[in-house]
């Protein structure tokens, strides 16, 4: 397939790549093309040495041997009176690692798209319904104003989710647990973190979720809130199957610029959560400036897929101007594909939602979190982007 793309464009990708960062060296995403700068030529050597370098610079070394795989669906029943079907399927991964898969469905509907996200605290925090088999530490119902059920269902789509420690724990255990233990090796420098477990969880749901006759597999939105939000935009980076990703306040590691230092820096982040990433990303400590790449190159290995960044107006921590400008620096890579994939417009003020055919930004008010008013605009983006 040949993309086009005019001139303007490029022009305009220059210009923006150019001034808005001005003096942080931000690197561009497309001086990794071993030849002509070209969409093609992207997805075959832009886009493969730039998954390296996150691999052994970030979030380690997925393993590429294949694990035995089992899917069965356990349980179901109505939930949110009568409006959607509720399921729990069972995945057991190398005949001994289990995770509870939790899916809700419109009732009566076929072929439907969905979001999958990893939670927090199991997946009894979605409802308060004691009908959900606890399978994390948390109280029942404790996020449900994190997921927006019923504006999903009457939406006609649906969510995916799994407790995220089903996978590999939130804690520095020695990469002895979890997912980690079935793939037993030397650790060196490169070698995953629990950022690039939970991906990979992602992924091994995403295998099954064709067997699901109500569901569109071809039509599944990875998103993730905070440290799931990494985890989520290193899923969709790597997994070309996911047709959408969306990152909510994810921060450093995630969606924001790690060489403008502002909020949470690589030492700050490194020092308190070692395990989520691979031991490379912290010789970056207080040492940004000698990084030869930044995150905005994760956000352009999505490319040509939708991708929306959204940020909080008081969530400092997460670098909210960082992460928009993370989208800008990716936008020379989106625009090999498609004319006017972004914005010309400046950082927007809080409650605004801006972004082109397929790169979309908000600024929510308010801290750090996801709720309805988030649901609301990542729902409409996908509606418009991810059409039959």
């Amino acid at each position: 397939m040949m993309y086009m793309k005019p001139l303007f464009r490029l022009l305009i990708g220059i210009l923006l790549f150019n001034t808005a960062l001005a003096g942080d060296e931000t690197p561009d995403p497309l001086k990794v093309l071993a030849g002509d700068v070209t969409a093609e030529n992207w997805l075959e050597t832009g886009r493969p040495a730039t998954l390296q370098i996150f691999s052994e610079q970030v979030y380690g070394v997925t393993p590429k041997e294949k694990l035995s795989s089992e899917w069965k669906l356990d349980r179901e029943s109505e939930a949110l009176n009568g409006a959607a079907i509720r399921r729990e399927y069972l995945l057991t991964l190398g005949g001994s690692l289990t995770a509870r898969v939790l899916i809700y469905l419109p009732k009566n509907k076929k072929s439907v798209p969905v979001f999958m996200g990893l939670n927090f605290g199991g997946n009894q925090t979605l409802e308060k319904d004691d009908w959900i088999t606890a399978s994390g530490p948390s109280e029942r119902g404790g996020s449900s104003e994190r997921w927006s059920l019923a504006e999903l269902i009457q939406n006609e789509m649906g969510l995916v989710t799994v407790y995220c420690g089903d996978f590999d724990p939130d804690e520095d255990d020695g990469f002895e647990n979890g997912v980690h233990a079935l793939f037993p090796s030397d650790r060196d420098g490169k070698s995953w973190g629990t950022l690039g477990a939970w991906a990979w969880g992602m992924s091994r749901v995403l295998d099954h979720l064709e067997s699901v006759p109500e569901i569109d597999e071809k039509r599944v939105v990875a998103i993730g809130f905070s440290r799931l939000g990494k985890a989520a935009l290193w899923a969709g980076a790597q997994d070309e199957r996911f047709a959408m990703v969306v990152s909510a306040n994810s921060g450093c590691g995630g969606a924001a610029l790690s060489k403008r230092a502002q909020g949470e820096t690589v030492g700050k982040i490194t020092k308190r959560f070692p395990h989520w990433f691979c031991s490379n990303f912290s010789k970056y400590t207080d040492n940004e400036a000698e990084m030869t790449f930044d995150q905005h190159q994760l956000l352009a290995c999505i490319a040509p897929r939708p991708v929306y960044v959204a940020s909080a107006s008081e969530d400092q921590w997460a670098d909210p101007e960082g992460e928009f400008l993370s989208l800008v620096h990716a936008e020379p890579v989106y625009a090999l594909f498609q004319d006017a994939p972004f914005t010309d417009e400046s950082w927007p003020k809080p409650g605004m939602s801006i972004g082109g055919q397929t790169m979309r930004y908000h600024l929510r008010e308010g801290s750090h979190g996801i709720n309805l008013w988030d649901w609301k605009h990542y729902i409409k983006a996908s509606k418009n982007l991810l059409k039959e």
